[in-house]
């Protein structure tokens, strides 16, 4: 008898040729799922079903540009033909075009990031959305950012698609609690993947950004992944509308000047 906790569900994953998608579509072969694997294609979103199969499960490579609604509709309906149904639904495609001052943003700009954040999760949602609730379970996972928690200078347009998936997440959480269907978030701080390469690249701002995080490290995709897979799982059953922080305490102190000056002792009475 397996023991697996997710033997049996079937799974979709955006963005799943690299970085946390990758991590997370392997993450969830291991603890039992089957596996649709979207991006828009290529012999890395090939590897990455490959590597489920390795696992002893059903992968299936799907190629799918999240800004073409069209493709998103014909994704979702042909993981649902390859898996035979669908449990779970990972939207993780998501990035940024540039970063720099907000009042040098481009409408392009503008429209691509929404577009790849926002408006493809929207346009997912509604479709496995409509497959879950009919069936009367399932479980949602939105990868997010702690940039859409609060403020993100220089990124304050691509926080903002974030935010909007947060508030998104909270309120398809209480709409659907009533069919079965669970929608969590998971918000990474600093991961070491291919969209933070041109800061990890540069040392003095690769370990500038990892000092102001308490566990002293950049996290890795794998971080997020067994995350993921506890959300999507039985073991976060009374879990729903949740916002995972993963982000090594960064969020969750003062500044680093603040922690390092602040005196020491009892404050006068």
């Amino acid at each position: 008898m397996s023991h697996l906790p997710l033997e049996g569900r079937r799974a979709l994953v955006t963005g799943a040729s690299r970085g946390i998608g990758r991590a997370i579509a392997l993450g969830l072969a291991e603890a039992g799922a089957d596996v649709a694997v979207l991006s828009r294609g290529g012999p890395a979103l090939d590897a990455v079903a490959a590597e489920v199969k390795e696992r002893g499960r059903h992968g299936v490579a799907i190629t799918c540009d999240v800004t073409d609604p069209d493709q998103i509709d014909e994704a979702v309906a042909a993981s649902v033909d390859a898996l035979g149904g669908l449990d779970i639904a990972v939207n993780n495609a998501g990035g940024f075009a540039w970063s720099g001052p907000f009042l040098d943003l481009t409408a392009k700009d503008w429209e691509y990031t929404r577009a790849l954040n926002l408006d493809a999760t929207v346009r997912l949602l509604q479709r496995v959305g409509a497959h879950l609730t009919a069936q009367g379970s399932g479980a949602v996972l939105n990868v997010v950012s702690i940039a859409g928690l609060g403020g993100a200078p220089r990124l304050a347009y691509y926080a903002a698609c974030k935010a909007a998936i947060i508030s998104l997440t909270k309120g398809l959480a209480v709409e659907w609690a009533e069919a079965g269907v669970r929608v969590n978030a998971l918000a990474p701080g600093w991961i070491d993947t291919k969209l933070t390469s041109g800061f990890t690249a540069h040392d003095q701002i690769r370990l500038g950004l990892q000092d102001e995080v308490p566990q002293s490290r950049w996290g890795v995709p794998e971080d997020v992944a067994d995350a993921a897979v506890f959300l999507c799982g039985d073991g976060a059953r009374m879990a729903t509308g949740a916002v995972l922080v993963l982000d090594g305490g960064l969020t969750a102190q003062l500044s680093k000047v603040a922690r390092d000056l602040l005196p020491l002792g009892r404050a006068a009475a």
